[in-house]
């Protein structure tokens, strides 16, 4: 949350709310959200889901943003098209909504979105991914990790992105899963943690342990 000065800022409440608190990218994010809102006099709340995917506490974070009176929330939404009913209740509410990394679906439903473009970051590791495996790259075996079952827009940005650039039809554009180039092995959910990929790595590898 941006203000003009501190003195503009005195008193003023806003909320920060990420996927997690333990994934080392959420942890400092939230490291630089509560050191500026010192710095500004900003009450900064902060709140996270339990596991990436835990759309629930997100929304009982948006509840208590506005029933705290906040004026703003910075949110990394886990289900970016489930949250925005209560996005909706917390604009209606005169609250600013910005998503920070993953934008909402549709993006609109946010004030404003500050994030990478997932889209073209992963259209150019998928020609570098083809590029370095050269004349392999035609028999290659991809699996994916993915992020949660409700395919949150910055996953499916960076799946699609990540084909686009190596050279596969993605299909419909919107949607993870729905290919059929013979190099895909498959698609499995991480919940966006260390277990969850080791587990989700070793199923792909029981389908096809030939993946490079």
């Amino acid at each position: 949350m941006a203000f003009a000065s501190s003195a503009s800022a005195a008193g003023v409440g806003a909320c920060l709310i990420t996927k997690t608190d333990t994934n080392p990218f959420f942890v400092k994010m939230k490291e630089g959200a509560t050191a500026k809102a010192k710095e500004l006099g900003v009450d900064l709340k902060t709140y996270a889901g339990k596991i990436d995917g835990d759309s629930e506490s997100q929304v009982a974070a948006i509840e208590s943003c506005i029933a705290d009176g906040a004026k703003g929330i910075l949110i990394t939404a886990s289900d970016t098209k489930g949250i925005v009913p209560t996005v909706k209740k917390a604009r209606d509410a005169g609250l600013l909504v910005i998503a920070l990394d993953t934008p909402l679906d549709p993006i609109d439903a946010a004030d404003a979105t500050f994030a990478t473009d997932n889209l073209e970051a992963g259209k150019l590791i998928g020609a570098w991914a083809a590029a370095t495996l050269g004349d392999k790259a035609k028999d290659a075996k991809i699996g994916f990790l993915d992020l949660t079952p409700s395919q949150p827009t910055v996953d499916v940005l960076r799946d699609q992105g990540f084909m686009m650039g190596y050279g596969i039809d993605v299909k419909d554009a919107n949607k993870i899963g729905d290919e059929d180039d013979p190099r895909i092995v498959g698609h499995d959910v991480t919940n966006g943690n260390e277990e969850g990929g080791r587990k989700a790595m070793e199923n792909l590898l029981q389908k096809d342990n030939t993946i490079n």
